[in-house]
């Protein structure tokens, strides 16, 4: 952190006028930069899979090329005997009885015993002196399958002979599923959604398929695993959920938590995809087996199997409405495919059922959502987390109600737009703002981007600029058969973990004087994955304790949970942590203030003194004491939980209860350029307005904002994991096959924020990250439909999908 100028010294005691120049800059509701920032892109910034250790090995894990089978046999004599390799090991090799793990079912081997339930699960790991002969000597593993039938979708899974893909389950939601190839299943019923269908003029309903997306972060799983002295090991890591990773791993090892000590290491993305362990264990494991450091670097292709995608969806839908617009009804079922272990599948149900209805005031619904169990990739965690799946489907139906009514689709959300105080289907109440209507009301008032704007005009007529048109630099159009569509669409999106969870974090800081200077350090395990939260931490402690200079501690194990960077929950939580935290620290820096020097002023005893510009302050603003001066060679360390308020599980039966902590909403409009003969598609624009409660970091919520809708763009028109519906094995497993935008595909993406304070959070924010990923994807496929007149049920949308060939 950039050192400030100190204000120039008064005797202890004396009060002086403090002055708003004197305040310490880089406070909440300023942009400051990132710490990291320029060591990102000059570079220079260390990840994970940069870290190195003189003697370490390289670990590898063999994985199964087929998607379901028993294991007959495994051979691992010539990978033994592989010069340089110090160590093969399977199933039989784990050192504990406990060898499963899971977020919350554990069903997950940590390698493969008996069978293998989806395409390249692990089978056995390899440690060696270089990764070339780890790779080499795994591919001389022999394995010998069985191949068993496939379950590849909710026909297969729920046959009355379906083969199980866990036999003997023993979790707790197996008392309420149909069929044990049902993960979970969370209904939401609220009124009486036949009655009121027979009271509608007008009834849509619609059938959505939303493919397999990955989370595609450029940064792949690896770690460094050192065995400790103690006969522990230490785990230098990627990942989102520091002591979740904790909880899952010592059991394996069989070791207590207080033996495995993890510290976060540079992460390149996430989205979700390290919210589940990937190679933590297998590290592990072989560092302790070998006594040597153990490094594990994942490839781009293996990349593809280490972590979960998000669910692929089937979703039908029903609504009604009177003749002027306003909803009667909805009913849907949603189905989601977890793929062959549970992961968070049981969390993206209850969000996808509980979300299902959307920003809409609607009394009377009838909705079911379940997950599966299948031969499928696994599926978990990812922006979003099951309300974008909904959102792809009730933003159609909108737009299919709109023109139902001949009504403009805009104005039919809007009509049914809900409010701060509407009663959601859960029976939930809406208590803090929900600007719905304001948020469609200005990304439609905003002007439209010029048409044909690969046309520009010099001395010699106009000329073309191929890459604003779609194809881009193909050069398959000059402008023939381009049409251009706009489409609008708003979501909703839960913050904070949900369903009764105990949804905590905890912040360690410290106030000390170094060198004549008053510094803060906050020490969280918080997961910064690129969401900005070690710049909002320094600028809460700025903002709370005066200071300029303030250190951001590595995160580890070493201090408290500060659960997971997901659900766009960290800014909200572990930044309430920070704040309480620092609030906790100043009170005690007040308290030895007037300890020490309560006798020079009487505002020590009667004023409210706040700490600003590295000086203890009255209210009114008279400086009473540098930080310095009170604290002198005494520091003050606190550590601290904070909570939000609690929720409450969903009823099993109809799914009421007061579930989620925080709602946020993102509207988007989508302008798009559709060559009609060759269905390629150029997307010009997506606008997004928002709001955020309050903006801690303005050009940090901009970023947050245009990411995620980037990443709805990419569902919309590119991404999806592709898998064999005969085979279930992944047919594309890299970036060459499965794409992601580039800067070429991005559009301008003007960000409209608003800051509607929701008194119930710290500084009255919102969590950011995930609404815009909901909306901008139903925003692009309503802006093709609009271009081309097509129906356009899946997402992503495919040249075929619109010349039909």
């Amino acid at each position: 952190m950039a050192q400030h100028p100190r204000a120039a010294s008064v005797p202890a005691g004396t009060p002086t006028t403090i002055t708003q120049g004197s305040k310490s800059p880089g406070g909440i509701g300023e942009s400051t930069l990132r710490p990291d920032g320029t060591l990102k892109v000059t570079g220079e910034f260390a990840y994970s899979s940069d870290m190195w250790h003189e003697d370490m090995l390289w670990g590898h894990t063999l994985r199964s090329t087929v998607a379901h089978a028993e294991i007959t046999s495994i051979d691992i004599g010539e990978a033994l005997a592989t010069p340089g390799v110090y160590a093969v090991l399977t199933y039989d090799d784990l050192p504990a009885e406990t060898k499963n793990y899971g977020l919350e079912i554990q069903d997950t081997p940590v390698l493969a015993h008996g069978k293998v339930r989806h395409h390249g699960e692990p089978v056995a790991l390899v440690a060696a002196d270089h990764p070339e002969t780890a790779r080499r000597a795994a591919a001389k593993i022999r394995i010998a399958y069985t191949d068993l039938p496939v379950i590849t979708d909710e026909a297969s899974a729920t046959a009355p002979d379906a083969v199980l893909v866990h036999e003997g389950r023993t979790d707790h939601h197996i008392g309420h599923v149909p069929h044990p190839n049902i993960v979970h299943r969370q209904p939401v019923v609220r009124g009486d959604a036949d009655a009121a269908a027979a009271r509608a003029d007008v009834i849509v309903t619609g059938d959505y398929v939303f493919g397999m997306q990955d989370q595609a972060f450029l940064g792949p799983e690896s770690g460094l695993a050192v065995p400790s002295e103690d006969g522990g090991v230490e785990l230098y890591v990627a990942t989102q959920w520091l002591h979740s990773d904790l909880r899952q791993i010592a059991p394996v090892l069989g070791l207590p938590e207080d033996k495995v000590r993890m510290t976060l290491s540079g992460v390149g993305g996430a989205f979700g995809g390290r919210e589940d362990l990937s190679m933590q264990i297998h590290a592990c494991l072989l560092a302790l087996r070998t006594g040597k450091p153990v490094k594990m670097v994942y490839n781009r292709f293996e990349s593809f199997f280490g972590h979960v995608h998000r669910h692929p969806a089937k979703l039908h839908y029903e609504h009604g409405a009177t003749k002027d617009g306003k909803l009667t009804h909805m009913k849907c079922r949603i189905v989601l495919d977890g793929g062959a272990y549970a992961s968070a599948s049981p969390a993206v149900v209850g969000n996808a059922s509980s979300l299902a209805v959307g920003p809409y005031a609607v009394e009377d619904v009838d909705i079911e959502a379940i997950a599966l169990y299948s031969n499928n990739p696994p599926c978990g965690a990812m922006r979003g987390f099951g309300a974008v799946q909904a959102c792809f489907a009730y933003e159609a139906q909108m737009d299919k109600l709109a023109a139902a009514l001949d009504m403009d689709p805009v104005e039919l959300r809007q009509l049914n737009a809900m409010e701060q105080g509407t009663l959601l289907p859960t029976g939930q109440r809406v208590d803090s703002p929900a600007p719905v209507a304001e948020l469609l009301r200005r990304v439609k008032a905003r002007p439209l981007p010029p048409e044909q704007q690969w046309l520009s005009a010099d001395a010699e007529g106009s000329s073309v600029d191929v890459r604003a048109l779609p194809g881009g630099l193909s050069n398959t159009t000059h402008g023939e058969g381009v049409v251009r569509g706009v489409g609008y669409a708003v979501g909703l999106k839960n913050v904070g973990f949900s369903e009764g969870f105990d949804d905590y974090s905890t912040a360690r800081v410290r106030m000390e004087v170094i060198n004549g200077e008053p510094v803060a350090t906050v020490h969280t395990a918080m997961a910064e994955v690129g969401q900005g939260g070690v710049t909002v931490h320094a600028q809460i402690a700025r903002t709370e304790l005066g200071v300029s200079q303030v250190t951001i501690h590595p995160a580890d194990t070493q201090v408290g949970s500060a659960g997971s960077t997901s659900a766009s929950r960290q800014t909200y939580v572990t930044g309430g942590a920070v704040k309480n935290s620092c609030e906790a620290v100043r009170e005690r820096v007040l308290e030895i203030g007037r300890r020490r020097l309560g006798t020079y002023h009487p505002a020590w005893a009667t004023a409210e003194l706040l700490l600003e510009g590295g000086k203890v302050v009255t209210d009114g603003g008279e400086v009473l004491a540098s930080i310095a001066d009170v604290l002198q060679d005494e520091a003050v360390d606190i550590e601290q939980e904070w909570r939000h308020r609690p929720t409450e599980a969903f009823d099993l039966r109809t799914g009421q209860g007061n579930g989620h902590v925080q709602y946020s909403f993102a509207a988007h409009r989508a302008v798009v350029e559709v060559d009609t003969e060759l269905g390629l598609v150029k997307v010009i624009e997506l606008a997004c307005a928002q709001d955020v409660g309050k903006a801690l970091n303005p050009l940090s919520v901009q970023g947050q904002i245009q990411g995620g809708t980037t990443q709805g763009l990419g569902v919309a028109v590119m991404e999806e994991i592709l898998v064999d519906p005969k085979t279930a094995k992944v047919r594309n497993p890299s970036f060459t096959d499965y794409l992601i935008p580039t800067i070429l595909d991005t559009p301008t993406i003007p960000v409209d924020v608003l800051e509607l304070a929701d008194d119930h959070a710290p500084y009255g924010l919102r969590g950011i990250g995930e609404a815009p990923t909901l909306s901008s994807t139903p925003a692009v496929l309503a802006a093709i439909r609009n271009a081309t007149g097509l129906e356009l049920n899946k997402t992503p949308v495919r040249p075929e999908h619109i010349t039909g060939t």
